[in-house]
């Protein structure tokens, strides 16, 4: 959705938030700090009058319904009463609604928000993953659990993320092919790519064992690390997908480091250590990582007015051909046993 951020849709977007703090009591005061741009804008909100400090989520026009976000809403709740992670909880609004509209002051459309508690912690650095991707697995092998086990609320709607979804021909993602300095020999290298992971995950199948809701985006950017706890926070991107397709998620932007290994290593360790994860399934977790590199290319291309997505461009796209390369001649990420 190219040209949904630029420069006077984030002013707006500050001038939308800034007249409707009132909603969560917060006074006229409060001091409103971007965080991230990425999918959606979100804004620190901190009050010096009530003490509130909140991080509001605006969400990007027509990417997620307003029974997705209470979808996704009722997962994060569901996880937090059984004690399954850490995860901030979401903040309803004073008239007890935890998914607002907002307005724009200028006419553009209107955007749903939702506020979430502000968790201390900060990012893990990609040179120290290592050490919390054990952690990681666990956390990741108690998260599909639940979904294994829980009763989806009437009306649960979250995204279905199989291959056609990721790479087809209605992607959520805009299409591969329009990846940044994408060439014709590297296209004919990603469609040799993903007729082969095609093939693979039509072997490996859907069975719910398999595939099931998951977070779907563990990426270090949504990862909080703060003393010894590992917070897992953003499930804007939940949805049905296969469970190891998490791990590949876990390494977005960084699947070519010589520390992905490493890191896969750990995470099948602290996976185990919580879950079954048969040897058949494993396998297929360089298939999925590759997959997501794919989508990523796609999502980045989609996405180029977004400053983290401009730190990317037609060198990635370069590494996504050289894996699918590497993927095909069987070179790409060994899995521990």
């Amino acid at each position: 959705m190219a040209g949904e951020y630029p420069p006077q849709v984030v002013a707006d977007l500050r001038i939308m938030v800034s007249h409707e703090l009132h909603r969560w009591g917060m006074s006229r005061a409060s001091t409103i700090s971007l965080l991230n741009l990425s999918e959606n804008a979100t804004f620190a909100l901190c009050d010096p009058a009530s003490g509130r400090d909140l991080v509001l989520r605006v969400h990007r026009v027509g990417y997620s319904s307003l029974d997705e976000i209470r979808s996704e809403l009722a997962w994060i709740n569901a996880l937090r009463r059984s004690e399954v992670i850490e995860t901030a909880a979401p903040v309803p609004a004073l008239d007890g609604e935890l998914v607002q509209t907002l307005d724009s002051p200028s006419g553009r459309p209107s955007r749903h928000a939702v506020a979430f508690e502000r968790l201390p912690g900060k990012e893990p650095d990609a040179r120290e993953a290592v050490q919390w991707f054990q952690r990681l697995g666990e956390v990741t092998a108690r998260m599909h659990l639940h979904a294994r086990a829980w009763s989806l609320p009437a009306g649960f709607r979250r995204k279905r993320w199989d291959i056609d979804a990721m790479v087809g021909a209605q992607a959520h993602w805009g299409p591969w092919r329009a990846a940044i300095g994408l060439e014709p020999q590297g296209a004919a290298v990603l469609e040799r790519t993903l007729e082969f992971i095609r093939r693979r995950l039509e072997q490996l199948g859907t069975d719910p064992t398999r595939f099931g809701l998951v977070h779907a985006d563990l990426r270090l950017a949504n990862l909080l690390v703060d003393g010894a706890r590992l917070r897992i926070i953003d499930f804007d991107d939940c949805g049905f997908s296969w469970y190891l397709y998490d791990f590949a998620t876990a390494v977005s932007f960084i699947e070519h480091e010589a520390i992905v290994p490493g890191l896969l290593e750990a995470w099948c360790r602290g996976y185990r250590a919580c879950a079954p994860l048969a040897a058949d399934e494993a396998a297929q977790i360089p298939t999925f990582v590759v997959l997501r590199r794919i989508l990523l290319s796609a999502w980045l291309a989609s996405h180029s007015e977004i400053p983290f997505a401009q730190q990317f461009g037609a060198a990635y796209t370069a590494g996504t051909v050289e894996l699918g390369r590497q993927l095909l001649a069987g070179r790409f990420l060994a899995v521990p046993a």
